[in-house]
């Protein structure tokens, strides 16, 4: 059974660091792109970042220069390092795979909330 679960989320100060991560059970991990995406209230979930096989990153305009994503293929978790967070960061954070060698997506996690203050 494949499982994505991330952990990390909290309650952090504007300008703080948080790291989250999510661990990956069930499926190859490194043979397959992996992406943070996030949902804030009453909005769309957007992309926040993406990283290839080959590791490749592409981040989302909003948190270009403040997160960064990592992947430990040999322990199978994906990483969000995030820094300088900002009140509009809080929003609940999903872990995503895609499918072996493309960009399509398919298994989420259930998400972790960060939620920053001002």
């Amino acid at each position: 059974q494949v499982h994505l679960v991330e952990s990390g989320g909290g309650l952090v100060q504007r300008g703080g660091s948080l790291r989250l991560s999510c661990e990956v059970s069930g499926i190859l991990f490194s043979n397959r792109a992996m992406e943070w995406h996030r949902q804030a209230p009453g909005k769309e979930r957007e992309l926040v970042a993406k990283i290839g096989i080959d590791g490749s990153t592409v981040y989302g305009e909003a948190v270009k220069g403040r997160f960064s994503i990592i992947r430990d293929n040999s322990r199978k978790i994906l990483y969000l390092e995030m820094n300088s967070l900002k009140p509009e960061d809080t929003a609940v954070y999903y872990c995503a795979s895609n499918r072996p060698g493309v960009w399509s997506l398919e298994h989420w996690g259930e998400g972790t909330l960060v939620t920053v203050s001002s």
